[in-house]
């Protein structure tokens, strides 16, 4: 039986310090295994930051690139199949579209097998912590920072209706921590408690923790924040029956009930209460302010 590698070898997005894994397998009728690696990064790799790449049987890791072994020979079952996992994390200081190429080579008697595997850094949103209203002073604070020297962070995002929270989309998550340290009205990150493993650890404020302390910094997708990215329509939680007051244009002031909603054109009819002649009025929606809920 020929020495082969099988696997998926699709290529890989990964925000700073988190990792991703291929599983893979090697079949061939010998009883050891010796593995080298190639490892590229790019687009520069002069100016380009160490990658961390593991190869590991089971739960045991059996190298790594900071081993000073550059090769790892394993057991293996005869014709029976062995399976193992490779592992990658984006360094802290990766720039957006910073690539790792990992080739795998297992060589056995005379015969040998490659397969590669690549990954691209991208990207973070991470969700900052600040206090209670004081989200647009965060903000405002926080975005001259953001053409500081390096750019690191992309985009803020502190959305009307979520107090105490800001997001924030950049690439060095230390940069984007170091960058928050010094406002006030600004907390920390927020920690990911469900993820675990291997990763550059910090806690609140950008403060290294002790050794086998393990904390990482929660990240949200494009997805989760989608719907403080859609504009609601002005005349969402507003009900035929509630009380307004007009806020804008001749009627001013006055305050009205709630005869008709029109979703489509974002209208409602209202009539004034205190007019002498009930009269309907046809008004933006946001050209008023509940001040009463229908019962």
């Amino acid at each position: 039986m020929s020495l082969m590698i099988i696997g998926e070898n699709d290529s890989k997005d990964v925000h700073a310090t988190r990792m991703v894994s291929w599983p893979f397998s090697v079949t061939g009728g010998t009883s050891k295994v010796t593995f080298s690696f190639n490892i590229t990064t790019g687009p520069d790799a002069d100016d380009a930051p160490d990658w961390s790449v593991f190869l590991k049987d089971g739960e045991d890791e059996v190298w790594s690139n900071y081993s000073a072994k550059l090769e790892a020979k394993i057991d293996a079952p005869g014709t029976a199949r062995k399976d193992f996992i490779l592992e990658v994390i984006c360094p802290s200081g990766a720039r957006y579209g910073d690539t790792v190429s990992v080739v795998v080579t297992a060589t056995a008697d005379d015969e040998s097998d490659s397969l590669e595997f690549t990954a691209r850094a991208t990207q973070s949103i991470l969700i900052l912590k600040t206090q209670i209203d004081q989200e647009k002073a965060v903000v405002d604070l926080l975005a001259p920072k953001a053409d500081y020297g390096v750019k690191d962070i992309y985009a803020i995002l502190s959305p009307a209706t979520l107090r105490g929270y800001v997001f924030v989309e950049g690439m060095n998550t230390d940069r984007m921590r170091e960058k928050t340290k010094d406002i006030k009205k600004a907390r920390s990150f927020v920690i990911d408690t469900t993820t675990s493993g291997r990763s550059r650890t910090y806690g609140a404020k950008g403060k290294a923790l002790r050794s086998g302390e393990k904390e990482m910094v929660a990240e949200v997708s494009m997805e989760d924040i989608d719907k403080y990215l859609t504009p609601l329509s002005t005349v969402v939680g507003i009900v035929e029956g509630d009380l307004v007051e007009l806020i804008n244009g001749p009627f001013k002031g006055e305050k009205a009930r709630v005869q008709q909603i029109d979703q489509s054109k974002e209208e409602i009819t209202v009539e004034l209460i205190e007019a002498m002649v009930p009269i309907p009025v046809t008004v933006k929606g946001d050209s008023v302010r509940v001040i009463e809920k229908e019962k």
